[in-house]
């Protein structure tokens, strides 16, 4: 089974084959569906996705400096024109929520842009 940040990667690339269009409200449906059948078939989240799932959204608040109850898709879209436009925004704040687990030695996280480079290349 691909890990999260590999389907993330495939939906950049391809959106409409995975979520009918570039729109990051229907992303983050698809991630909540995504989270809720794995829970369902009982499958331990991994390391990232436990850091995604419980730490993109406060990362994001404290980015935009935003206090809200309301999801990420919908403080992305505040900044956004359109769907299209926020699911862009999206995957570049990602970059920036991976890159703040820079390692002390420099090492940097994948990049998703990398990981989007072999999705189409598959």
């Amino acid at each position: 089974m691909s890990g999260l940040y590999e389907i993330l990667a495939k939906i950049q690339a391809k959106p409409g084959m995975y979520i009918g269009r570039p729109s990051v409200s229907d992303l983050f449906m698809f991630l909540v569906g995504y989270g809720c059948s794995r829970s369902e078939l009982e499958i331990e989240n991994t390391e990232e996705e436990e850091d995604f799932y419980g730490e993109f959204q406060p990362w994001l608040q404290k980015k935009l400096g935003i206090t809200t109850v309301s999801s990420w898709s919908k403080m992305i879209m505040l900044y956004c024109h359109d769907e299209k436009a926020g699911f862009e925004k999206f995957f570049n704040f990602l970059n920036e929520f991976k890159q703040r687990n820079q390692d002390k030695n420099g090492k940097e996280a994948n990049n998703i842009s990398e990981v989007v480079a072999t999705a189409i290349k598959h």
